[in-house]
């Protein structure tokens, strides 16, 4: 039976094993939601969301992210279902520069073990819909501007149908203009597939478009 939301922590108590740890009380968010997750620079955005990932675990409490229980299990086990089930935005992208456009966005289907047939065409209709040129589809990422940088990294977050999606600091290397095209086009692709969408950001103006803000310090606290 699919769960009733796509996040719900109880307890938790989480960071990086030989550093800052944090407690978090209880958190439930409904799918479809779009929330901001607001904080300033350096206090533990990054960290609650590599959590939410499975990529740091949980000492105690529950940590139930799209129905897994992500506390019972070892880190090492959580790769292919973060490959399959989430879309991960990074704050530096983390794209492959030797690599072209299609290929950076593909390698998130290569991961994810999806032999969906046509993702080329799906990675190309993806760029379309995001306003890059498909001349760039075979363009090595280095020769790639900031903002086309951004929209690939959207592209390749949304390849596999994600039902969650993990946006940290996307827009921080954007002016203000760009950051709110940036999100409206993210918020298209999200609205599309009625994907759940948490966006960490220090830039509080941009709250405004979501359903709901969240601030840090009154969701966890630092221990």
């Amino acid at each position: 039976m699919p769960s009733e939301y796509a996040i719900n922590i109880t307890a938790a108590v989480y960071g990086h094993p030989k550093g800052p740890r944090w407690r978090l009380p209880q958190w439930q968010l409904a799918h479809g939601e779009k929330v901001f997750l607001a904080a300033p620079s350096g206090a533990g955005k990054s960290t609650l969301l590599s959590t939410l990932a499975g990529l740091l675990p949980v000492s105690s409490g529950e940590l139930n992210v799209l129905g897994e229980p992500l506390q019972q299990r070892p880190i090492a086990q959580n790769a292919f279902w973060r490959a399959r089930h989430l879309g991960i935005i990074f704050q530096e992208l983390n794209l492959l520069d030797y690599l072209s456009c299609l290929d950076n966005i593909l390698l998130a289907a290569h991961f994810a073990r999806n032999r969906q047939t046509g993702l080329p065409e799906k990675a190309a209709q993806l760029m379309s819909q995001l306003n890059l040129p498909t001349g760039l589809l075979h363009q090595p990422a280095r020769l790639l501007s900031v903002g086309q940088r951004q929209r690939v990294a959207i592209a390749r977050a949304l390849i596999n149908d994600p039902p969650l999606i993990l946006a940290d600091e996307p827009t921080s290397a954007l002016d203000d203009n760009n950051s709110r095209d940036f999100i409206t086009l993210l918020f298209e692709q999200v609205r599309e597939r009625q994907c759940t969408l948490v966006f960490a950001s220090h830039d509080r103006h941009l709250g405004a478009q979501f359903d709901q803000t969240l601030h840090l310090d009154e969701l966890s606290q630092p221990l």
